[in-house]
């Protein structure tokens, strides 16, 4: 073999080894993606519950949904309703158990009301996003600790990939019998235990951003 053909043969294993290398990358971050906007009712603005970290929630919430109705991902509304005797929030009919008006009439969206903190539970959820051969949930919504982190576990553990959104969820300062907490900092700490182990922790616009680079791919 001279010098040539060895040249030849090393660019076509470089080449090969190029294309396989693309290949790999766009299976990884081909996902197919719902998002799900969750307990985005009015307890959580002008009720028992107002959410106060991170601010802007609100408007991040209704610009990944105007990201996800353009990219043709599919939306998920998630109502909470209380079941237990002697509720005094979340309760069916109420003013705060209603949607708030930032995520009503969303077209062809699927509306889930729920009754535990897991979206999934009780639900149709699950049998819904497998019939659309969804691999990949993103969490946004209220109490970043509660029902997003709960939703957020539960699709890990039913399989789906999971997309957290940090400043498209957001939670308030609690005090108990346990101790006491600072918004910001309940917030944080849900973060950084869900990158840990459970999600892929990004900002709206982070997760527009590799959106948008997932769309052009399939052109």
């Amino acid at each position: 073999m001279n010098r040539r053909e060895a040249l030849k043969i090393a660019a076509l294993f470089a080449a090969s080894s190029v294309i396989a290398d693309a290949v790999t990358i766009k299976q990884k971050d081909d996902k197919k993606r719902a998002l799900l906007v969750i307990d985005v009712q009015n307890e959580y603005f002008t009720g028992l519950l107002p959410v106060t970290y991170p601010k802007n929630s609100s408007s991040n919430i209704v610009t990944a949904i105007d990201a996800a109705t353009d990219a043709h991902i599919p939306i998920v509304i998630v109502q909470h309703t209380a079941i237990s005797k002697g509720a005094k929030a979340f309760v069916k009919g109420t003013q705060g158990w209603g949607l708030h008006e930032s995520v009503q009439g969303i077209k062809d969206a699927h509306m889930i009301e729920k009754t535990m903190p897991s979206a999934f539970v009780g639900t149709d959820l699950d049998n819904w996003l497998r019939k659309k051969n969804i691999d990949t949930v993103v969490i946004s919504g209220y109490m970043t600790q509660h029902c997003c982190d709960t939703t957020a576990r539960y699709a890990h553990h039913l399989g789906y990939n999971v997309e957290f959104l940090s400043d498209a969820t957001a939670t308030l300062s609690f005090e108990n019998k346990a101790g006491k907490v600072t918004a910001e900092e309940l917030h944080r700490a849900t973060l950084v235990e869900q990158q840990f182990r459970f999600s892929d922790v990004l900002s709206t616009q982070e997760w527009i951003e590799k959106v948008m680079d997932n769309d052009k791919s399939k052109i």
